[in-house]
């Protein structure tokens, strides 16, 4: 079993920068791949940003040149660096932990609110 905890949103102004951070507990795989999405209210949950433990990286086309993920080399903690941030941002945050040895099973965390607002 996997529990994620997510931590790092807030209140930001518009331009402004935050870091999400979200540890995993339990045993992580090396194909685990590790993702943040986000939900705002009143719309379905959309992909953000996922990693691969090697490092491999994609990113929604919203969020591209503006947020950056990371991993930390022992692969349990997810980081999401989130600049210039816009009003249409502010959502639920979610980490996601994706297992393919379980068919692609995901795990979420709980969730981290960032609202934009001046």
């Amino acid at each position: 079993q996997v529990q994620l905890v997510e931590s790092g949103g807030g209140l930001v102004q518009p331009g402004g920068s935050l870091r999400l951070s979200c540890t995993a507990s339990g045993t992580i795989f090396s194909s685990d791949t590790m993702a943040w999405y986000r939900q705002a209210p009143g719309k379905e949950r959309e992909f953000v940003a996922r990693i691969t433990s090697a490092g491999s990286a994609n990113y929604a086309d919203s969020v591209r040149g503006r947020f950056t993920v990371s991993r930390d080399k022992g692969g349990n903690t997810v980081y999401l660096r989130m600049n210039s941030l816009k009003p249409e941002d502010t959502a639920g945050y979610y980490c996601n932990l994706r297992r393919p040895v379980l068919g692609n099973y995901d795990f979420w965390g709980q969730g981290t609110q960032v609202t934009v607002s001046s």
